[in-house]
């Protein structure tokens, strides 16, 4: 049976420990492997659903665009399920935009999760991250709801079994917009691939916790962005280490794996920066809304 309503439903942000670039498909799409892990920084949404099967959305801080990936998850699996029912979403948004941390693509996997419960339609994971990724590339690891090794151009996803571990984030008030960062011929698309076969071998725990690999956009975006650098430059002071999360513009630093962080975020940085001290989360809080089992 379907229910009336879903409140207080989590939509985390993902960093990406390392991100290399491989190449470049024929149809402009780059190929990748990156490490993507959630994080316990999220956007709370609400939903009530519809009977008149309008999808209507309430920004409760702030102003989405017109047509978000909320709203086109929404009418992606109203349109393949051909249900009656629509939807009011409320979304409480905290994870700051153009940051690289995947803040639209959970929330149109979170929406995708929801409203596969609230509708009543019972779809397998599977389905729902192949309908996500005709939504963007970020979306099916959320829909996986596991940390993961990734490949591809986002879609292939080999789970990986890490501790949970303290990320210092911070971001600047300036966003980058991933295509132009995609689109510069400076980009280097030539990275070593890692076979996933013996990635955890070759790099291991430590090796990834400790900072193996690089981030290939970072150096773009720092000609893009000159307060990347500063970010990562407090970040380094602090912590000893930083990197840059997806295109940017956030940076991250490791703080450790204990019951408290190797340190403190810097007490005092500009105004407009935004950060938090995080912990990496061990599965998706909606991991459970969806069946792994095939129809």
């Amino acid at each position: 049976m379907s229910l009336a309503t879903l409140t207080d439903v989590a939509a985390p942000a993902k960093l990406n420990l390392f991100l290399h670039i491989l190449g470049r498909r024929p149809d402009g799409y780059h190929l990748l492997q990156s490490v993507f892990v959630l994080i316990d920084w999220c956007d709370t949404l609400h939903f009530e659903r519809r009977a008149d099967g309008r999808l209507v959305r309430h920004d409760l801080t702030a102003a989405l665009p017109a047509d978000d990936l909320c709203l086109r998850a929404a009418r992606a699996l109203q349109e393949a399920s051909g249900t009656p029912y629509g939807v009011d979403v409320s979304i409480d948004k905290q994870i700051p935009w153009g940051a690289g941390m995947g803040g639209g693509s959970s929330d149109a996997a979170s929406t995708l999760l929801a409203l596969n419960r609230l509708w009543g339609l019972g779809w397998p994971r599977t389905r729902l991250m192949a309908l996500g990724l005709s939504l963007g590339a970020d979306v099916p690891f959320f829909i996986g709801g596991q940390n993961a090794f990734v490949e591809g151009i986002g879609e292939r996803l080999t789970p990986l079994p890490l501790p949970r571990q303290w990320l210092a984030v911070m971001k600047p008030p300036a966003g980058i917009e991933t295509r132009a960062i995609f689109a510069n011929p400076l980009l280097a698309r030539d990275h070593k691939a890692d076979k996933v076969e013996g990635f955890l071998v070759d790099a291991g725990i430590q090796g990834l916790l400790n900072g193996y690999g690089c981030n290939a956009m970072q150096p773009l975006a720092e000609v893009e962005c000159p307060d990347v650098t500063k970010v990562a430059r407090a970040l380094t002071e602090r912590f000893g280490n930083s990197r840059m999360t997806g295109s940017g513009s956030a940076v991250f630093a490791r703080a450790g794996t204990g019951d408290q962080p190797t340190a403190s975020l810097p007490s005092e940085w500009p105004e407009a920066w935004v950060g938090r001290m995080c912990r990496s989360l061990v599965q998706h809080p909606l991991r459970d809304w969806a069946t792994d089992d095939q129809v």
